[in-house]
């Protein structure tokens, strides 16, 4: 069974730090192109940052220089370092494992971080 548990999320004030993370079991970690989205009630889902099995990353431009993804092949983890962080970046953070021959997309349960000015 593939699960996909993050964890970290919480509540900081404007020009904090979080650090999310997701354990991946049940996947070879290594084959899926893993990333992090975030959602706001009402709003699409949106993609923050994502990460190859190379190590090749890509960031929305609203978090650039801010956000660092990074990935953990012995531990078959993910994470989300966030800094300077500022209000519209409140949302639920969404794990995701993703890869395309053949088609697959897991996700996660979500993580609520909240960011106060």
């Amino acid at each position: 069974q593939v699960q996909l548990v993050e964890s970290g999320g919480g509540s900081v004030q404007a020009g904090g730090s979080l650090r999310l993370s997701c354990a991946a079991s049940g996947i070879t970690f290594s084959n899926y192109i893993m990333g992090w989205y975030r959602q706001v009630p009402g709003r699409q889902r949106e993609l923050v940052a994502i990460i190859n099995s190379s190590g090749s990353t890509n960031y929305a431009d609203s978090v650039k220089g801010r956000f660092t993804i990074s990935r953990d092949r012995a531990k078959d983890t993910l994470y989300l370092e966030m800094n300077s962080l500022n209000p519209d970046d409140t949302a639920v953070y969404y794990c995701n494992a993703k890869r395309f021959s053949p088609s697959i997309n897991y996700w996660g349960q979500g993580t609520l971080v909240t960011v106060s000015s």
